[in-house]
């Protein structure tokens, strides 16, 4: 049995296709599905079990001797988020849950970081997992601080020789985008935000640049395809030999306007992009610039090469975006 938290989320979901389309069985769903459309990110599958969160801590009793690896997804993933109470319960506290669970079950358990924990990338965006560069981090927002401090008492338990999962992978996503993530509202991915103005052939408008470096346009993020975040983790499951906390980028840094232009390029048209006011609120706590460090990943034997962005958004748009069933 592999237990998906988020399972029916963005990349929970995507993971849990992969899964099935590689053969596994008895895959299990732990996620909230409220009354949105978010259980059509699922409904392509074939679950042993779909379980509220709330129903974990029973599921577990009842089924925990069968678990043989835990994936877990399930977070608030907002940004924007301040209820810190909210975060740290359904972020933190639960992380170190299924962390003594794996534990004690001696089965893997990989789980999502985030690039969040970089902060304002001052201190570059190493993988570095020692205590010392963990301690330093200083995430921006909350949800960053969720993600940061349970990678600390990762690191704590390992230095102290405390007892581990047998396998263990907290994965750094940077700028994650693909299909099954139409559910996400505002934390949606710029490129879901901009298609349908793009199909549209409308003017996108990107925020404009308040740092004296960057053009407006010109910030500059690591986007990683959906596809090569699935392929780390089913490597990952492959490879119980790999433990360690590790960036999921694709490596480079690309412009948002890049991203806007290969969008529109996807549909065969040619771009249209203005800038508009960034909010400024949003202002102070802005990062211009990310780039996984993935060598790291690639020292630990992941040789796969990561997706280029223009070929990811035609993928994205083409595939799924723009198509009659635009689920994974």
């Amino acid at each position: 049995m592999i237990i998906v938290t988020g399972g029916a989320g963005f990349i929970g979901s995507c993971i849990v296709a992969a899964l099935q389309e590689a053969g596994k069985k008895d895959i299990v769903v732990v996620d909230y599905l409220g009354t949105d459309e978010k259980w059509k990110n699922i409904a392509k599958r074939e679950l042993a079990a779909c379980v509220h969160p709330d129903d974990l801590d029973a599921f577990l009793a009842a089924h925990g001797h069968q678990v043989q690896s835990v994936i877990h997804m399930g977070a608030i993933s907002s940004t924007t988020e301040t209820d810190a109470d909210l975060i740290n319960r359904s972020n933190f506290t639960l992380s170190s849950k299924l962390w003594d669970f794996c534990t004690a079950q001696k089965c893997p358990f990989i789980y999502a970081s985030s690039a969040a924990t970089y902060g304002d990338g001052e201190l570059g965006f190493s993988d570095d997992d020692s205590q010392e560069h963990l301690n330093a981090l200083r995430p921006l927002n909350c949800y960053g601080w969720s993600k940061a401090v349970f990678d600390r008492k990762v690191a704590r338990e390992r230095d102290e020789n405390r007892p581990t999962p047998p396998q263990y992978a907290g994965l750094k996503f940077f700028n994650v985008y693909g299909p099954n993530e139409y559910h996400k509202g505002s934390m949606k991915s710029v490129i879901a935000h901009i298609f349908p103005i793009a199909k549209a052939n409308e003017e996108v408008l990107l925020f404009k640049s308040y740092h004296p470096d960057y053009a407006d346009g010109q910030q500059l993020r690591d986007f990683v395809w959906v596809g090569d975040i699935v392929n780390v983790i089913m490597w990952l499951l492959e490879h119980p030999e790999v433990s360690g906390i590790f960036n999921i980028g694709a490596g480079e840094a690309r412009s948002f306007y890049d991203l806007a232009a290969a969008t529109f390029h996807a549909l065969g048209l040619e771009p249209k992009i203005g800038y508009k006011e960034m909010p400024e609120s949003l202002r102070p706590k802005y990062q211009y610039y990310t780039k996984a460090d993935i060598s790291k990943l690639r020292a630990a034997g992941y040789t796969r090469p990561m997706t280029q962005l223009e070929e990811g958004v035609r993928l994205y748009v083409q595939n799924y975006l723009n198509a009659p069933d635009p689920y994974m």
